[in-house]
């Protein structure tokens, strides 16, 4: 399922069965929900993303660059969006390990343990994949090593469980989307109800887009844009003619200094909605920072990019923004 490049090649555990193991590449258990799905994607992603990565050489940040664009980032996609085959792929895998589970060869001490597991083999799984969890990005080059063992561990589980009969339940759901729009979304929700920008998505799907709307506002109150453009990126995958999501989407690439992402954003969320006030004063910000020169490529300026007012800005960008009582 899937294969990995030359430099990322990990031979140990579900990957050596031909299988690219991508709950392992995000640290989580077999049986992971959606929502830890998610929240694990965007701590690793805090840490490997070229905004927010705290790497102290050049070196580091191109295989944190890496890791995330190559392994990450492909991992989410397919545990996040419910991609039937993988799932598929993984329930085969683990009739196949239960049926021949004696002719695997391990080679962690860690999983070694947990085929010894019995009656607390749950448990012991769960606590074992944490563990490495907590140090798999820590250290960039150990990142695949401890990904192997993960998947160690992960292919035991699969083996004892499914030795014991038992299946083990995935949450990768199967996406619908829906009539009006094709926006792709969990089957678990509801496909009526419509947005404020014209675009149909489930009542759930709404409430889940305010709220990485809110916890954008948050980040972005506290200079933390990296953290923001990943939970607007995420509300444009549940409705992707949302004006708010687009309006913050091109402040926080306005304050990244990344004049031109910020343009594409801007002008896109007054296209959904002419009169929206975030972009309308970001607009006249980044009209204010961009030369006048025609064909010049909007850049930020120095003074903007430190977050620091201009003087005909009145306040400053988030001046006005955020003043609104949050729901």
């Amino acid at each position: 399922m899937g294969q990995l490049p030359m430099s990322l090649k990990i031979e140990y555990g579900l990957f050596k069965l031909d299988f690219t193991d991508y709950h392992a590449v995000l640290g989580i258990p077999v049986d992971a929900d959606v929502k830890a799905v998610r929240q694990r994607y965007l701590q690793i992603a805090r840490r490997l993303h070229p905004d927010s990565c705290k790497a102290s050489t050049e070196v580091e940040k191109n295989q944190a660059n890496l890791l995330l664009t190559r392994l990450v980032n492909p991992a989410y996609e397919q545990l996040s969006r419910g991609h039937r085959d993988y799932a598929a792929s993984l329930s085969h895998l683990s009739k196949r390990l239960g049926a021949q589970g004696d002719k695997i060869s391990l080679a962690s001490a860690t999983a070694k343990q947990l085929l010894q597991a019995g009656a607390n083999l749950d448990n012991l799984y769960k606590t074992s994949v944490d563990h490495l969890a907590s140090e798999q990005y820590q250290a960039l080059d150990q990142a695949l090593a401890k990904i192997a063992e993960i998947s160690e561990l992960n292919l035991v589980y699969l083996m004892c469980k499914s030795g014991k009969g038992e299946t083990v339940k995935t949450s990768v759901s199967t996406p619908v989307k829906t009539q009006a729009t094709g926006v792709t979304q969990p089957n678990s929700q509801t496909t009526t109800g419509a947005t404020s920008q014209g675009g149909s998505v489930g009542t759930k799907g709404v409430s889940r887009v305010d709220s990485y709307i809110r916890r954008a506002e948050g980040y972005l109150v506290k200079n933390n844009f990296a953290a923001a453009v990943l939970e607007l990126r995420e509300a444009l995958k549940l409705d992707q003619n949302n004006s708010d999501c687009h309006s913050l989407l091109g402040i926080a690439y306005l304050k990244q200094n990344k004049g031109t992402m910020a343009k594409v954003h801007i002008n896109k969320a007054l296209q959904l909605n002419p009169q929206n006030e975030k972009a309308l004063k970001a607009k006249q910000i980044l009209n204010e920072l961009t030369p006048k020169s025609a064909g010049s490529q909007p850049k930020v300026s120095p003074e903007a990019a430190k977050g620091k007012p201009s003087n005909k800005s009145g306040g400053g960008l988030f001046g006005g923004l955020f003043g609104g009582k949050k729901k």
